[in-house]
């Protein structure tokens, strides 16, 4: 009985904080506030300049068999009909010899170049190098040969140049320019050099 009387208590008394609470005047809700619509401002930076990649290729034909014809085309092969602008300096193997894993240094003009022979499989008839000018270039020469007689052979030469910073983009553009007119050079120097060996000398 107690319990029920206190339990009417307790209703009647949160009837009257309701009505109290109801009649007592609310405050206005704040107004809201917008988003401002102005533009933002950015900073525009200009797009980075694309690094080039370029790819030449040419063809020889070297007027020796297979096997006279691919030394000739190894660092330290190519000397022999290079001339001079070719000085391949071996930092491995010493003493300087051509094979697979081969590292040596080139000058080109007033940069040094690093050159690794990553391929050079005669069975294959595939050599390829690879050489990086450090922040400017990174090229690949892949070289493969084809034997068409016994005293002929087809060289097939891919120039592969990539910018390595937009500084290299100049390089790259200059060198892939010489590639493209590398080849008549080369057929030339390789027939001088092959016609001077027949004849008993050394040019």
């Amino acid at each position: 009985m107690r319990a029920a009387f206190l339990f009417h208590i307790v209703a009647i008394a949160g009837i009257t904080n309701l009505a109290v609470a109801q009649s007592v005047p609310q405050p206005a809700a704040a107004p809201a506030q917008t988003a401002s619509t102005a533009p933002a401002t950015q900073s525009t930076s200009p797009s980075p300049e694309p690094l080039r990649h370029e790819s030449t290729s040419f063809d020889l034909t070297v007027h020796a068999s297979l096997a006279e014809a691919e030394p000739l085309f190894g660092p330290e092969g190519e000397r022999a009909w290079a001339g001079h602008p070719w000085n391949p300096k071996f930092l491995y193997p010493q003493p300087a010899h051509d094979e697979a894993g081969a590292v040596f240094k080139i000058d080109h003009g007033p940069f040094s170049a690093v050159w690794v022979c990553s391929q050079f499989d005669v069975e294959g008839r595939h050599f390829q190098y690879v050489y990086f000018m450090p922040d400017l270039m990174v090229a690949t020469i892949d070289v493969r040969f084809k034997p068409i007689d016994a005293t002929t052979t087809a060289v097939n030469v891919v120039y592969t140049r990539t910018a390595m910073s937009p500084e290299g983009n100049e390089h790259v553009a200059a060198m892939s320019h010489g590639d493209r007119a590398a080849g008549p050079k080369w057929q030339a120097a390789i027939d001088k050099y092959l016609a001077s060996r027949k004849s008993g000398g050394q040019s």
